[in-house]
């Protein structure tokens, strides 16, 4: 795709998602019921995921993380991981792959408002997820992205009859994409290279939300981040550690969305597009950051106190969204 063509569309892809943010909020008060050692990545230049042209989109899966729904499968292969916060405060993930697709990813659960602001940093991504609530899903059907929702008929879904409903859905990539679109795909506006200087030695970082936790912890020995989640290790389902090359830790407003689920908990909407602090980890060192996202079809740029791009390890980054404080 060329410039011009891909600014065409995402003008186009910006429209469409203004108007499903308008759609939304005249909807407001309804209701409806692994680890390898890095190899010289510091001498590496430094690299943006931000401009080039993709090759494809990449497939966003939303992933089930309460109790029940661990182990998870597949998120060890993930490019990007997002954790946002949901109802009762608990959390939820976004697993995001663009360079390799695993054989299944799971479980698969139910898309949220926020993730469509979220998702609009890419090139008409794919959307897997378990379903939506019915006044959310005229809002999936107008974002500039392929929504792939588990429908009885769709061959991209299977049920593991060893899990108890609703944490036993999973995926399989291949039968919504033939192959990994590439890392050109991850327009993110991360930048990766040499860690900056200064920073502050650190072992380990919680994040809270009311009713979860996401803990991270330095290791030595894989060079990676290895994470808990709720005070316990974290695994997957073939008994390894998630364990990221980099850990974001993202500042956002978190507001009421339009939406309640049915219990009648409000559904947070997560405000990914504004400015605000973060804290970035790599390498066992925790730095001060600003983060930095004009529109919901650009990626989020991430600056040190001088302005200069902060840039992340090579591997796999976390984003863990929290409120303002």
């Amino acid at each position: 795709m060329t410039g011009s063509r891909r600014g065409t569309h995402r003008g186009r892809c910006a429209a469409l998602l203004t108007a499903a943010v308008a759609v939304s909020l005249a909807a407001a008060g309804c209701t409806a019921g692994p680890g390898t050692k890095d190899d010289g990545r510091a001498a590496e230049p430094e690299r943006s995921h931000s401009a080039a042209p993709a090759s494809g989109p990449v497939l966003a899966v939303k992933v089930d993380n309460v109790r029940a729904a661990r182990p998870q499968t597949g998120l060890e292969d993930a490019d990007v991981v997002y954790a946002e916060p949901v109802e009762a405060g608990l959390s939820r993930l976004m697993a995001i792959y663009a360079t390799k697709l695993p054989e299944r990813v799971g479980p698969v659960r139910s898309a949220r408002e926020s993730d469509l602001e979220l998702l609009g940093q890419f090139d008409r991504p794919v959307l897997a997820f378990s379903g939506a609530q019915s006044k959310l899903l005229p809002l999936i059907d107008k974002a500039p992205l392929r929504a792939e929702p588990a429908d009885e008929d769709s061959a991209a879904y299977v049920r593991d009859r060893n899990r108890q409903a609703p944490h036993n859905l999973y995926l399989r990539p291949d039968e919504l994409l033939r192959k990994p679109s590439g890392a050109a795909a991850l327009t993110t506006g991360f930048t990766y290279g040499k860690a900056p200087a200064g920073g502050r030695a650190e072992s380990s970082h919680t994040v809270r939300y009311p009713s979860a936790s996401f803990t991270f912890t330095w290791s030595d020995s894989r060079d990676r981040w290895l994470v808990a989640m709720d005070g316990s290790p974290a695994r997957t389902t073939d008994g390894g550690r998630p364990a990221p090359a980099t850990v974001v830790v993202q500042h956002v407003t978190v507001r009421e969305s339009a939406f309640r689920d049915f219990r009648g908990s409000n559904s947070p909407y997560v405000e990914s597009v504004g400015s605000g602090r973060a804290e970035v980890l790599r390498d066992g060192r925790a730095y001060d950051a600003t983060w930095k996202r004009g529109a919901a079809e650009d990626g989020t740029t991430f600056t040190t106190e001088d302005g200069k791009p902060l840039n992340f390890a090579e591997g796999q980054v976390w984003v863990v969204f929290a409120g303002r404080s």
